[in-house]
Formats: C-alpha cells, structure tokens, sequence
C-alpha cells in the first residue's frame, strides 16, 4: 500500500486541530498517509500547531509545497482559500482536498473542477454531515424499509453554513433537485459576535421549498444565528426520522426509537463504538474505524473520507462525495435567493446563468484579494472565516 505525503493549509484552531488529530492518527496508525507538514499564515500559530503535532510549520503556502514536498494538499482555511489553494496545487500536480464550501460561487467552483481535470489530480471536498454516524444510520434504516416510502422531508440550519443541511437531506434520499422556490428577510437581532465584525445586529431568515427528480420535496428553513438546534426529518409512508429518533406508525399509534450511541475505552482512549436503533432486528452503524482511534462521529467521517481519498488516488476509486455534489449544495442556495429577487417565482436547476448575489460575492472577492484567474498572485492574500459569502450575502 503506498503511503501518501499529505500537507495540511490552515493550521489554527478549531476544524485545523481537528484534522491533524487525524492526520496524526492515520500517520501512526495505517500505511496510508505521512503527514509531512502544516501552513498557517499566522507565525504563532503555525509555529504552536508544528510543536504540538511532530511536523515542518510553514507561513507561506507555496514555501509548504516546496519544502515538505507532499503528494495531497488538504485545505482547511476559510473557504475563499479554495479558489487559490485548489488551481495552485492543481496546477503543480498535487491532489487537493478541501473543507467546505467547495468555492464562493458556482462559477468558481468550476473553475477549480476544471483546473483538477485538466492537471490529471484528484480533488474532492470533505463534506462531512452525511458521514456522521447518526447520518449513516438513518441511511440504513431508509434501506430496510422502516419508514417505508420517503415522502418529504424537513430541514432547519441555523448558523448559516446551510450547505451542510443540505447535504444532509440529499444524501438521505437521493435524486437531483429540478427547482426551489425561495424567500429571504433581513432581520434585526441581539447583536452577537462573529469572525468578520463583532457586535452585528442583523441577520436573516431564509425559506424555500425544493423539489427533486424523484417526487420528493424539501421544506428549508434557515433562521437566524440564535438558540434553534439543526436538525431535519424525513417523512415516510410508514413512519418518520425526527432528528434523532425512528418512529414506525402514525402520531397516535406508534413505537418510538431513539438512536442509541456506544463508546468503548482501549489503551486510556474514547472510541466510536456504534449507534443503533432497537428495532427486531436492531438496525446498528458500527465505527470502521476503530482500530485508527476513531474517537466520535465527526472523526468517522473524516476517517471516511481521507480513507476514501487515498482509494481514489491510487486506486482510482470514487471520491468519497465529489466537487460536484458540493457545487450542487451551493446552487441550491444561490436558487433560493434568485427566487426571491425574481419575486418569489420557482427557479429551475440546474441554473443557466450565474445569479445577481454571485456576480455580487466575485466582485467582492476580487476588490478584496484580487484576480481569481490568477490564483498564484492569491498565494499571500489574508483570507478570512465567512469572508466573501459573508460580507454579501450573509452565508457563511
């Protein structure tokens, strides 16, 4: 099995320690990866995350390319980075793998999908929600026919990264969108803090439906920042996934499962063990992972995923989800907004031209960072959380 150099880009807190816990682990643990190095344009940073996990710390992006020499590039800066990161790895035949969003906008993220072709890399986009554990069960109880036929579901996001929700709803019932019907309304808030500017009292409430190919229908609703948790549910000819919870029947004749989760403890660590539902029989989601130190539902699926990227690279397998589909979960949202401005009219998918808010956050981009045709010009630019999508639309 040929072990992979991986480099990762945005080595600060939160989702970067994340992943080069795994990193670590799958270094360690499995002949897959070597994790050769780190970048964060931030020196403290850089040099704090290169202490505490073993490997070369570098300021500058292409000084990590060319120093730690490694064969895959995982992006885990702010989602404006893709669009520099993505075509400047492409170009200098890296396989790139990206947190999310896949890009600001749907033009953009085909122009990162085309360079990765044209340069004969792999590139996907680490899009974890339908990996999670509890995501995975539920695909699993739609298999077996518990809730019968899926009819509609319903979906509620709330921190304004809503690709995520709906990713989640997707990949529980497949089949492509053909249409959105949206409305949006800015709203005054309790001011809250955010990355970009602390103290906003603004924010705004989104509603759509979306239709599929396959009959079934969304309900979206995206509120602002506030106590709401995320969730969706799926409703079915026999029964219903609410959150996390299986009930079989009607409201008022039904039996009730919650999803139970299980964690084990080898060697002083926390493992993801599995999680189930007690149906006859029980219908159980075990960690494959395990044995990599898997410690929760978010490293399984980031386990999937880098498991499923070294596949890809030399094996030629499938991406665990592909640039596409997250391009797809961007398209839906522009669709919402461009029903809106259309006077709340059903947009059809895919769209033919790119909307009004798009042309808005790539106007934004360039007057901000400067020309995203020329990605290695991009190379120093201080790319922040929210950023673009942020400032213009109010989509993280």
């Amino acid at each position: 099995m040929s072990r992979l150099r991986i480099a990762l880009v945005g080595a600060g807190t939160g989702r970067g320690q994340s992943w080069m816990s795994t990193l670590t682990k799958l270094s360690q643990r499995s002949g897959l990866y070597e994790f050769c190095g780190l970048c964060d344009v931030v020196p403290e940073k850089a040099r704090g995350s290169a202490a505490r996990w073993g490997v070369p710390g570098y300021t500058a992006f292409l000084e990590m390319l060319d120093g730690c020499g490694p064969e895959v590039v995982l992006n885990g800066a702010p989602g404006d980075a893709n669009v520099m990161a993505v075509s400047v790895a492409a170009r200098r035949g890296k396989h790139v793998l990206t947190e999310i969003p896949i890009a600001p906008t749907c033009g953009m993220a085909d122009v990162l999908i085309r360079d990765c072709a044209d340069h004969g890399v792999v590139f996907d986009v680490a899009e974890q929600v339908w990996l999670w554990a509890q995501e995975q069960l539920k695909r699993r109880i739609i298999a077996a026919g518990l809730i019968g036929e899926p009819q509609h579901a319903r979906m509620v996001y709330c921190n304004k990264a809503d690709y995520h929700g709906i990713n989640g709803v997707r990949m529980l019932f497949g089949g492509q969108p053909t249409r959105v019907l949206g409305y949006t309304r800015a709203v005054t808030v309790p001011a809250f803090g955010h990355y970009i500017d602390d103290g906003r009292t603004h924010d705004r409430w989104d509603h759509a439906i979306i239709e599929f190919d396959n009959g079934m229908t969304c309900l979206f609703e995206s509120p602002p920042r506030g106590r709401m948790a995320p969730r969706w549910d799926v409703e079915g000819t026999l029964g219903q996934l609410v959150g996390s919870d299986l009930y079989i029947g009607s409201p008022d004749r039904f039996r009730h499962y919650p999803f139970i989760a299980e964690t084990s403890t080898a060697d002083g660590e926390t493992l993801f063990d599995h999680i189930r539902v007690d149906t006859d029989p029980p219908i159980v989601f075990e960690s494959p992972h395990k044995a990599l130190g898997a410690e929760d539902y978010d490293e399984v699926a980031r386990m999937d995923i880098l498991v499923g990227f070294h596949q890809a690279v030399t094996d030629g397998a499938p991406v665990a989800y592909g640039p596409q589909q997250a391009r797809t979960d961007l398209e839906i949202l522009s669709a919402m907004r461009e029903s809106h401005d259309r006077g709340n009219v059903w947009v059809n998918l895919p769209l033919a031209a790119p909307t009004r808010q798009e042309l808005e956050i790539e106007a934004k981009f360039t007057e901000v960072y400067g020309d995203p045709a020329d990605p290695e010009q991009l190379a120093n630019a201080p790319f922040r959380q929210g950023g673009t999508r942020y400032w213009v639309t109010n989509w993280e």
